[in-house]
């Protein structure tokens, strides 16, 4: 349920007609060339009646695809995956309400409920099973490749917010800087080094402490992430994130060095995304 509840990250396609004619082509050939549903005895031209189903499907395609979604889309903010999976599902729908349609005028084929009922019974078991499968592929993908725009950021409500890393040594000399300055930190031995933003810049800077110590000091901060043994990370200043579920690699800021996510931290790293 998670899932759904996150906020789907695809734009809408610029290529909307090409994707339409492309779902038109799909099932042109389908008929065409497999003729199923007993299309093969048809004793027309059966050219003409599949280029009809598909032109039947680019209209579908076009009015809910484009016109319909993009507007409800507009209204609907943020938009999230059920209301993509709910979309998709739709739009096969009526593509096969259209399609069967015509089905029973190509074919004088008598309508009645209960063949009707169970065409969108199965139509919809197809649109589940379509949506799924797409909907996965897509979403994991981009996972790989743009998990820092689903990172669901806190920048603007920290932006006035000073945090203080302290040093344990005796004559130790604690760090206070802005939240949104801080990158990211590092365990070397015995000491952390705290990365942070300063006039542009990148400044390093090593205190007597331990990871423990520092997340102790910021545990108030959610977007202070521990994604690996050695590292700990500011979700707002992630600016690109790539990998899968054995781990990812950040960079942040104009860092130059990827701070790695160990595979045990990538659960809670994807439930940062909103």
């Amino acid at each position: 349920m998670s899932f759904l509840t996150r906020k789907y990250p695809f734009e809408q396609s610029k290529h909307w007609l090409k994707e339409c004619l492309l779902y038109c082509v799909i099932v042109f050939l389908i008929l065409y060339l497999l003729q199923p549903f007993g299309f093969s005895h048809y004793g027309g031209s059966k050219l003409l009646v599949s280029l009809l189903f598909g032109a039947v499907t680019f209209g579908c395609c076009a009015f809910y695809g484009h016109f319909l979604k993009q507007r409800v889309q507009h209204k609907v903010k943020p938009w999230l995956i059920w209301h993509q999976a709910l979309a998709i599902i739709g739009m096969v729908l009526l593509i096969g309400i259209c399609n069967f349609l015509l089905f029973s005028l190509v074919f004088h084929y008598s309508l009645n409920l209960i063949a009707f009922l169970q065409f969108l019974y199965w139509t919809f078991v197809i649109g589940i099973f379509i949506t799924m499968v797409s909907m996965s592929i897509n979403y994991n993908h981009y996972l790989r490749s743009r998990m820092e725009e689903l990172l669901d950021k806190t920048t603007e409500e920290q932006q006035n917010i000073t945090v203080t890393i302290h040093d344990s040594s005796v004559r130790g000399n604690d760090l206070t800087l802005p939240i949104n300055n801080l990158l990211y930190m590092e365990a070397q031995k015995n000491n952390v080094v705290v990365y942070y933003a300063d006039q542009g810049k990148t400044v390093a800077k090593e205190l007597h402490a331990t990871l423990t110590s520092v997340l102790a000091d910021l545990q108030d901060y959610e977007n202070i992430f521990q994604c690996h043994r050695s590292f700990v990370v500011n979700l707002n200043n992630i600016t690109s994130a790539k990998g899968n579920s054995n781990g990812y690699q950040l960079m942040l800021g104009k860092c130059t060095t990827a701070v790695p996510v160990s595979r045990t931290y990538v659960p809670r790293l994807k439930s940062f995304i909103a």
